[in-house]
């Protein structure tokens, strides 16, 4: 097994991960405008889509959503906890004849043919999680889609700010009452960040010439020690994402960089924004039109988002 499908396995299969996971959307705001503008896609490109294979499909937020429309789609994903919190949606939502559940990781696609679903999805990163595979998963991606693939994975350029801002998720905290430990430990912890920070150019050179922001070294280490690290990670940047898509085959290629344009609105703001329905619709659109231009497409919050046809 590769040590990057052990220590994501680790990690995601924690008992937690499932009902963390799920409650993302009323957590943090860039988790809100990522899925707002993947949702909008998605459902802008189901023209003869009858199947679908959700790649890293996560508590079920895409998988169930076309499942509503009448797809049949596979939900494949690394972790037990997961998959279980996305049953519990599916039957809540009367869509569990429409979705099959395995379990898996992306290193291993051979059980799936050819051309084997309309539509292939990935989103939130996990084809990141398989480094050093992360080019062959992608092919293994496209391998298996009949007619489009949208994918997103961990942005290089959008995620380099974080190694000069040690509070930078405090700007998306929705609810400063929220249940959630990681809420509640950026709230703690922000003006030790903030004092304990110095600014060091050595990790971000680094990072930004080899698309690696964790020691490989020391994450290895944790794992050895009984840790769960967070998964190995390979930030891409724009045009080598569209190449790798362009050199197995896919075409008309469009790149879109979700969060740009919130990550320069204050908390405050952003906030305000949420809490007003009105203001929130009109703001996602904006978003989505912003993201959506191809100047801006490294510089979304987490991810870098990649949608094409199979030729």
């Amino acid at each position: 097994m590769y040590c990057s499908t052990k220590i994501s396995e680790r990690m995601w299969n924690q008992p937690d991960k499932g009902e963390l996971e799920a409650q993302r959307e009323r957590t943090f705001i860039d988790d809100i405008v990522q899925k707002a503008h993947i949702e909008r896609e998605l459902l802008q490109s189901l023209d003869g889509i009858k199947t679908a294979f959700d790649g890293g499909a996560g508590c079920g937020r895409f998988s169930v959503l076309l499942a509503r429309r009448g797809i049949q789609v596979t939900h494949f994903d690394i972790s037990q906890p997961m998959i279980d919190k996305a049953k519990e949606i599916a039957e809540q939502e009367g869509v569990t004849d429409r979705i099959a559940f395995v379990k898996g990781a992306l290193e291993d696609l051979t059980a799936y043919a050819d051309r084997s679903f309309d539509l292939v999805m990935s989103f939130d990163s996990p084809i990141s999680y398989t480094y050093p595979n992360q080019e062959r998963v992608i092919g293994e991606l496209v391998r298996i889609a009949g007619k489009r693939i949208m994918i997103s994975v961990s942005s290089r350029l959008g995620a380099l700010p974080y190694l000069a801002n040690p509070v930078q998720k405090n700007q998306f905290i929705l609810d400063k009452d929220s249940k959630d430990p990681w809420v509640q430990w950026c709230l703690s912890s922000r003006e030790q960040m903030i004092e304990g920070f110095a600014f060091n150019e050595e990790p971000l050179l680094k990072a930004y010439h080899t698309g690696l922001l964790c020691d490989i070294e020391e994450t290895e280490a944790a794992y050895e020690r009984g840790e769960a690290p967070w998964s190995i990670s390979y930030h891409f940047m724009p045009d080598e994402l569209e190449a790798i898509l362009k050199r197995f085959g896919v075409r008309n290629i469009s790149l879109a960089g979700p969060g740009a344009y919130a990550r320069t609105v204050p908390n405050e703001i952003l906030v305000k924004i949420m809490n007003d329905p009105q203001q929130r619709a009109a703001f996602l659109d904006f978003c989505h039109m912003f993201d959506s231009n191809p100047y801006v497409c490294g510089m979304g919050k987490d991810n870098l988002f990649a949608k094409g046809e199979i030729a």
